[in-house]
């Protein structure tokens, strides 16, 4: 192994960020998801929504940055893989934004393999919107 393993517990990286309506637009922008349910009061109220929704997409790939930037510091260290089930919608405030917190902790390691899988909590207001959000991380031979 060219890195030393961490230990099942071990918390690898902490971080919030803000998700600002601006952001929902530039990311609309950039996947191609217009539904105006993610920048538009109206249409959120219209459907029963109690406001502009981030995009889930937008959520999972923000979450995982943490995760991004611990492995990048190791030399052969790669991510093989990313899920998350959506559990809560991240509501975005016209002004406000919405703070998202997330703490990735090693869930378990594979010694064997140099496998380390590191599962992340993800949450809005209080609430959990990301459930069993688990990266996979291959720290290299």
């Amino acid at each position: 192994m060219s890195a030393a393993l961490p230990a099942v517990g071990d918390v690898v990286a902490e971080r919030e960020f803000r998700i600002t309506r601006d952001a929902l637009v530039r990311y609309a922008g950039a996947s191609g998801d217009f539904n105006a349910i993610h920048y538009r009061d109206d249409v959120a109220a219209a459907v029963g929504l109690p406001g502009v929704l981030a995009h889930g997409m937008l959520t999972m790939g923000a979450a995982v940055q943490p995760v991004v930037d611990w492995v990048e510091r190791m030399p052969g260290a790669k991510i093989v893989e990313y899920g998350v089930r959506f559990v809560r919608p991240v509501l975005v405030h016209p002004t406000d934004g919405a703070l998202v917190t997330v703490r990735a902790t090693v869930g378990a390691v594979d010694e064997s393999l140099g496998i380390v899988r590191v599962d992340l909590a993800v949450t809005a207001a209080g609430a959990t919107v990301l459930g069993k959000a688990q990266v996979r991380v291959s720290l290299g031979s």
